[in-house]
């Protein structure tokens, strides 16, 4: 699509069980800012069926100037070919200049199809989203070979510009009551509802604690080094109710499960804590934790790339310091609840 007609900055905000999604929230962050650089509209586009007005106007009061939802009991649950034909046929009525969308396992999945039908540009997994002063192309940044450069991409000649940014990469927009917005809901054309995929069974993640949701987690580099050590960390993760997470070398090795990798090819998150053990702070880890609120990092390199993001650094062996640390968390546990007693 050319550039010419187009106008406004869009998300994509994702409903489950006709609940407006966390990641919505964080995209409307983005998008604000955006749109101000811009000067021009917000809209939030999502897709379901009989979503809640009340979460709809929290959309408004996030900072959407306008939400559009288009409907149907097809839409209830995540189909890439419906899904992707409703997103193509607003994204044909209404011309916008940008869309963004979170890197979840919908996003991933729709926007590269839909990018692909109304042939345009996509940047996946971006880090950082912003306005080219000169030109008004939306600057797309993201960690390239490896992770060990940032490349910022652009789409000049197409439209919309189109991309996807990690979840929890940046704060949710906090409401604003009384903002004023348009809602519109549209019910989705039948022609379009027609999908060659069914959902077949949904197996829920039961973790006692899970990364995406941790307040606090413990996660644990290479510097464990081997498995048998592992019950160190998990200690200090029990002590401090936390989440274990990992590096993907840990991954790789076999010692911990995919679903506890932090960094570019793993989630990201956003604890109030992250206490970083034995790991160097690679560029992809990086990418994964630094939007922590607080950061303390134990490695015994004084130089370990970990220390620039950490509040706190304590350089030494994590063989000595964890079990130490483990039994002063203890104690001071213990003396709080007499304390109160």
């Amino acid at each position: 699509m050319a550039a010419a007609t187009h106008r406004g900055v869009w998300i994509l905000a994702e409903q489950h069980n006709g609940s407006v999604a966390r990641i919505s929230h964080e995209l409307l962050t983005r998008g604000r800012e955006l749109a101000d650089k811009r000067n021009t509209d917000l809209t939030a586009m999502i897709l379901g069926n009989d979503i809640s007005q009340a979460d709809l106007q929290g959309l408004i009061d996030r900072g959407a100037d306008r939400v559009i939802a288009m409907e149907s009991p097809e839409l209830v649950g995540f189909l890439p070919e419906p899904h992707a034909r409703c997103m193509i046929k607003l994204l044909t009525d209404y011309s916008p200049e940008i869309v963004i969308a979170g890197a979840t396992s919908t996003g991933r999945t729709l926007m590269p199809y839909v990018a692909v039908k109304i042939h345009t540009g996509l940047t996946a997994d971006c880090t950082e989203l912003d306005i080219e002063p000169e030109t008004g192309n939306l600057l797309q940044t993201r960690p390239a070979i490896g992770g060990n450069i940032l490349a910022t991409i652009k789409t000049p000649e197409h439209r919309p510009q189109m991309a996807t940014v990690r979840p929890r990469s940046t704060r949710p927009a906090a409401p604003e009551a009384g903002r004023a917005g348009e809602i519109i809901r549209l019910p989705a054309p039948a022609e379009l509802l027609e999908s060659r995929i069914r959902k077949v069974d949904f197996v829920p993640n039961e973790e006692a604690h899970s990364l995406n949701d941790a307040e606090v987690v413990v996660s644990v580099g290479r510097g464990i080094k081997k498995s048998d050590n592992l019950p160190l960390v998990y200690d200090l993760a029990e002590t401090l109710d936390a989440a274990v997470g990992a590096t993907r070398d840990v991954v790789d090795r076999g010692w911990l499960s995919y679903s506890h990798q932090v960094g570019l090819s793993g989630k990201t998150v956003t604890p109030k804590l992250y206490v970083a053990v034995g790991l160097s702070g690679a560029i992809q880890h990086l990418a994964g934790m630094q939007t922590a609120e607080h950061i303390i990092a134990v490695n015994s390199d004084p130089d370990a790339q970990i220390f620039r993001v950490a509040e706190l650094g304590l350089v030494g062996d994590l063989f000595e310091i964890l079990p130490k640390l483990v039994q002063q968390i203890r104690k001071t546990k213990s003396e709080i609840r007499n304390n109160k007693q």
